[in-house]
């Protein structure tokens, strides 16, 4: 199941993502809640009866909305946390000079940094070295703590993409928290595709492009740390929660890496794309004044 938050009547509603367009769970099964974070905190049974009705409406043809009159937003407008992962491909801490990690590097983005599909990335006056990380981001549907790597999947309600955009004059400054929050930086989209639908998240093909022009092309099979692994070593010590998003990490092909360096900017449009979730694109602007 393809799990979106579309806007209707100017407020955003849970929906699903079929072949010919878009339902909503406010008019197809007024009874599920309203939000992706409240579906998730319901558990697995939230998750099948949202399946059930969506299946459906689809097969009936009803209620669904052409894919030219929806506007998505992010799956989560505003997940509970998301903790990031660096340098977690081989290929990706060979291009920055570092060395292979013996654990994962981990750390938080600011939720106030996520915007959805479409949705403009903004160059800030402050920093014109805007740099883009296309990632799998995993997205947590139970309460986590102690997790085993042999039971994390049990744990995840589904994938998504996300767009690690970094100030790399900041992160040089200031470490990886402020840089990796500025507003815009977590495009995230464009659905929330269920586990059930991606039984083995190691084995996605990632590609990233700038304007038309590859950037990035990996299969996350090169993860240093998969998704089991990172979900083991994070609840460890962290609990996670239904709508928590961890952010794997991203391939080698970062602009500030290139030669000669290729930074986002005005008129730029960024697109990910990861196999079995879809594509997620943004324009990239100058932020207002």
């Amino acid at each position: 199941m393809r799990l979106v938050t579309l806007v209707s009547d100017g407020e955003p509603h849970l929906g699903a993502e079929g072949p010919k367009g878009v339902v909503d769970f406010a008019v197809i099964a007024p009874h599920l809640p309203a939000t992706m974070l409240a579906l998730l905190a319901e558990g697995p049974r939230a998750l099948d009866d949202a399946r059930v009705a969506a299946g459906r409406a689809f097969a009936e043809g009803a209620h669904v909305i052409p894919p030219d009159r929806v506007r998505l937003l992010a799956p989560l407008p505003r997940p509970g946390k998301i903790l990031a992962i660096g340098l977690n491909y081989r290929d990706h801490a060979m291009e920055t000079g570092n060395p292979i990690p013996e654990a994962p590097i981990i750390f938080s983005k600011a939720v106030t940094a996520v915007i959805g599909p479409g949705a403009a990335i903004e160059v800030p006056p402050v920093s014109a070295l805007i740099d883009y990380e296309g990632e799998l981001a995993v997205v947590i549907g139970r309460p986590s703590k102690r997790v085993s790597r042999r039971d994390a999947l049990r744990y995840v309600a589904g994938y998504t993409i996300m767009n690690d955009v970094t100030a790399r004059d900041y992160q040089a400054r200031s470490g990886h928290c402020v840089a990796k929050s500025f507003d815009t930086f977590a495009p995230m989209g464009p659905a929330l595709v269920t586990s059930d639908e991606i039984p083995d998240p190691g084995a996605l093909e990632l590609r990233t492009t700038v304007s038309g022009q590859e950037m990035q092309r990996a299969s996350t099979a090169n993860l240093i740390f998969d998704v089991p692994a990172l979900i083991e070593y994070i609840t460890a010590g962290v609990t996670l929660e239904p709508g928590d998003v961890i952010s794997t990490g991203t391939p080698a092909g970062v602009g500030y890496r290139r030669q000669p360096q290729r930074f986002l900017m005005h008129g730029d449009t960024v697109r990910i794309e990861i196999s079995h979730i879809g594509a997620l694109e943004n324009p990239v602007i100058n932020a207002p004044a």
